[in-house]
Order: C-alpha cells, then sequence, then structure tokens
C-alpha cells in the first residue's frame, strides 16, 4: 500500500481514535476541530500508513465524537484502529473563515524563531498542549528541541508572509535574566540565647 502520507504535502492532525464504541464499527476520536462534528466537513481523512477514511456518522458524546467510517463494520475492526492518528491537507482548511490575525497552528511549523535583534532560536517544528496551555517546539540545527511557551508575552508577532515569528526570548524562557542583585533577601537566622 503506496504512504498517503507522502502524497500530503502539508497534513494537518484532525483527530486520533480511541476505543471501539459499541458493536457495530464505531469508534471514539478526539477531534481537533472547532466544532468536533464538523470534522466530516473536510473531506476523506488519511493515516500515516496509507488508508484513506470516510466518515458516514458522526455524534457527540461527552469530551470526544463517536464516528463510524466506511468499511469498519464490527467491533474488531474498530478496535484495529485505536491510536491511529487522522491527518488531511492543509489545503482542505477554509482560510475564507479565518479573521486577518488568526491562523492555522499547521500554518506556523516552519517558522524562523528571531527575537527583535534578528537573532534565530530556531524553527518552529509543533504546537503542543498538554493541559497547562499551548507550547511551540523550537529546533535549531544540531541543537535540541525546546519548548516554549505559546502566549503573547512570549512570541510578541506572527509573520506567516514572512516565515518567521518574533519572540522574546527572556519570557520564553530560552536565556537567563540580567543579574541585577537578589530581588529577595532572607532574613539572618537568629542566634540562640
Amino acid at each position: 500500500m503506496k504512504d498517503v502520507m507522502a502524497k500530503l504535502e502539508n497534513p494537518v492532525l484532525m483527530a486520533t481514535i480511541g476505543g471501539a464504541q459499541g458493536l457495530r464499527g464505531e469508534v471514539r476520536a478526539k477531534a481537533y476541530t472547532a466544532d468536533p462534528t464538523a470534522l466530516g466537513d473536510y473531506g476523506n481523512l488519511h493515516s500515516t500508513d496509507g488508508r484513506t477514511f470516510e466518515i458516514l456518522d458522526i455524534r457527540e458524546m461527552k469530551n470526544v465524537v463517536v464516528v463510524r467510517f466506511r468499511g469498519i463494520n464490527d467491533r474488531n475492526a474498530a478496535e484495529a484502529l485505536n491510536g491511529l492518528e487522522l491527518y488531511i491537507e492543509r489545503d482542505n482548511l477554509p482560510d475564507e473563515e479565518l479573521e486577518e490575525d488568526e491562523f492555522f497552528y499547521a500554518d506556523l511549523e516552519g517558522l524562523e524563531a528571531l527575537d527583535d535583534q534578528g537573532v534565530s532560536y530556531g524553527t518552529v517544528t509543533g504546537v503542543f498542549d498538554f493541559g497547562a496551555g499551548d507550547l511551540l517546539e523550537l529546533k535549531g540545527p544540531g541543537k535540541r528541541p525546546v519548548l516554549i511557551p505559546f502566549s503573547e508575552v512570549s512570541v510578541l508577532d506572527i509573520d506567516l508572509e514572512g516565515g518567521t515569528i518574533t519572540i522574546d526570548p527572556l519570557a520564553a524562557g530560552l536565556v537567563d535574566g540580567e543579574d541585577d542583585g537578589p530581588k529577595f533577601t532572607p532574613d539572618k537566622p537568629k542566634k540562640k540565647k
């Protein structure tokens, strides 16, 4: 089977399949869309192993959506999909719905992270949310990846056309602040009498 991901120039992760739901081949999935039930509005979904998935039915259930795919007709087939990540081509995402200062996280990948002096801190290689806020992963040549907060304090400007983001390296935790002396001086220990 041919690798579909090689065909997708800019794959965007849309969902991760969880466990089976019921006996008729439905699965629970974590959708990464603003409206989870809109997952099927972007066309067929693709896995990294070359399979294509067509959504026949989708409904919301608590924190996930329950999806029925064409060709997945029993619990065993549904269980075999557990953990599978599903993608679409970036071009399938509707840009016309974006406001002037909005973007898709996938658009950030590949942007160079510069400070206000033009010093490069690497390239954005991923956007993550582990529950405490969004993080950008930066990777420079010959350096280990680092995570910085994706906040207005750390990321000052995003220039998609120019291919850069402007960051504050101090706020992002990439450099230590200048030593202005201690900001807190503990009390001296008292002598026993």
